[in-house]
């Protein structure tokens, strides 16, 4: 079986909401270490997370998450 691996966004849409990443842990109850992670891509979100993150973003968690081919 083939290892899954997932795109992000969650940087560039972060950024386009003017949002550091400090704040947008504030809004989902992270820490700012975590957003990090998840955007360089070190750290896999859970389901909760990514949709938590999502939703501090207004926007639907395809949005930010995707599986690569």
């Amino acid at each position: 079986m083939a290892e899954l691996r997932m795109g992000s966004r969650l940087k560039a849409v972060r950024t386009e909401a003017g949002l550091t990443q400090a704040e947008l842990a504030e809004r989902v109850g992270v820490s700012r270490k975590t957003v990090n992670t998840v955007e360089n891509g070190v750290f896999t979100p859970s389901t909760p997370l990514a949709l938590g993150l999502a939703r501090a973003l207004g926007v639907r968690v395809e949005d930010l998450f995707w599986l690569e081919d």
